[in-house]
């Protein structure tokens, strides 16, 4: 089994198994890589700005979030699904969670939290349901334009990020433009240095990330100030916003939702297994919604918001060529750490936005890539070709929807076409089962 793994992983371009062992000191260089690219502060800034914390619970919410990060990581990765999967806060949710916590307070906000998860939990385990609703419902042809649909959805997310970040829009171009450079640069000598390329390409996002601080500090834009002010060390706690509530309405609508950020987290399922050639069996899909679930509800009651597989990090995967859990489980261990030790967790939130959403740029490249191979073999006649464009035009869609409209819907609607992910993954889901299938499919079914 583990040498049709090795060879899997070989054919894929990876230069690391998921499960080859590496030392210690190299899985948490490796690991560093995954935790600089995040932007998981990203979410929990937004989620605190929409609640009205203080500036005190705004850094302990980021604070929560790397720790519950750090806890989902081991979990899925350690134990359930045991593939290179990075986990950090959803976007989906961020809309319902202000919503909830605006109206009925912190506690209720929490409150809504944890039933969803438990139920995430409870598909995968004692019911093992999902892993034959996805079987069904989601061949290779819905898999690959899911993964497509990431890439899609994330690619204007990173442009625009770096258009509006603080400053002078031609200064932000030319550092995010620096950043995605050295990435490139990385990438190529990689595969084409016979000596030392495979260093260039195991230190690629680390260095990409070193020069374009560099140049956005030329211009004035890293500020380190907020890291004098943050503790060194500061203990987490349990339901940190008072005993949990429970709002009957508020516990559905966060049900739905789960389960639509399930959706997403199945499309970086998928490009993990694209891009490691790791089987997704029923074992391990079932594992990884329970441990998807359990992730979610830990997290939850230290203060986090809700995880999902980061898209980002399985596309980082295929930029480094580095598959291993180990690495995967350092970076957690990493976020584990972070999460006790504000200081630390500022400073990483200190590297400018330009620098991350310029190599965030490159990475949604390959995931966009990863899904075109999965869909490569398969013929592309009328009903495929539909079922792959009408779910990346919604998507495309909805990056130009005006916000105001969308503010004036219901409020579950207005969670999910605030998601171009979920948006997609839906109408691949629906196309590939309303549309007829030609006489040659359903002689191969």
């Amino acid at each position: 089994m583990q040498e049709q793994q090795r060879t899997a992983a070989q054919s894929n371009g990876l230069l690391v198994g998921v499960d080859d062992k590496i030392s210690v000191g190299k899985a948490f260089l490796l690991g560093l890589q995954h935790v600089l690219a995040m932007d998981l502060y990203i979410a929990p800034i937004i989620i605190a700005s929409l609640l009205g914390l203080s500036g005190g619970d705004t850094s302990f919410f980021i604070q929560m979030c790397f720790l519950a990060t750090g806890i989902g990581t081991l979990i899925q990765t350690g134990i359930f699904m045991r593939l290179p999967v990075v986990q950090g806060p959803s976007y989906i949710p961020i809309g319902a969670m202000a919503a909830i916590g605006s109206k009925l307070g912190l506690a209720a906000m929490t409150g809504s939290l944890l039933p969803g998860a438990l139920l995430i939990s409870i598909l995968g385990w004692p019911l093992k349901w999902f892993a034959k609703v996805v079987r069904k419902v989601i061949p290779p042809i819905v898999g690959g334009t899911v993964i497509m649909v990431v890439g899609v959805t994330l690619i204007p997310s990173a442009m625009n990020s770096i258009f509006t970040a603080p400053g002078n829009l031609g200064d932000n171009v030319v550092v995010a433009g620096a950043s995605a450079a050295v990435l490139v640069i990385c990438m190529l000598f990689g595969s084409k240095l016979k000596r030392g390329g495979t260093l260039f390409r195991l230190l690629s996002v680390i260095l990409a990330i070193i020069v374009g601080t560099i140049v956005a500090s030329i211009y004035g834009k890293v500020d380190l100030s907020p890291v004098k002010g943050a503790d060194w060390f500061k203990l987490p706690e349990l339901f940190p916003f008072g005993k949990p509530t429970f709002d009957l309405s508020a516990v559905i609508t966060m049900a739905i939702v789960y389960l639509i950020v399930l959706i997403e987290t199945t499309g970086t399922w998928f490009v993990v297994s694209s891009v490691t050639g790791s089987e997704l069996t029923e074992k391990r899909l079932n594992r990884g919604a329970l441990g998807e679930g359990l992730g979610c509800f830990v997290g939850s009651a230290f203060g986090g918001s809700p995880m999902t597989g980061y898209s980002s990090n399985a596309g980082l995967i295929a930029v480094t060529g580095v598959g291993s859990r180990m690495a995967i489980m350092a970076g957690g261990v990493i976020l584990l750490a972070l999460g006790f030790m504000p200081k630390l967790s500022v400073l990483i939130t200190c590297i400018p936005d330009a620098v991350i959403n310029g190599i965030f740029a490159i990475v949604c490249v390959a995931i966009l890539m990863n899904g075109m191979k999965v869909i490569q073999p398969l013929k592309i006649d009328d009903r495929n070709m539909m079922i792959v464009g009408i779910p990346i035009a919604l998507t495309l869609g909805l990056t130009v929807f005006p916000k105001d409209v969308l503010n004036t819907l219901p409020d579950i609607v207005n969670y999910i076409l605030s998601s171009g992910t979920a948006v997609g993954a839906i109408a691949a889901l629906v196309l590939n089962l309303i549309i007829p299938k030609g006489k040659e499919e359903k002689s191969e079914d």
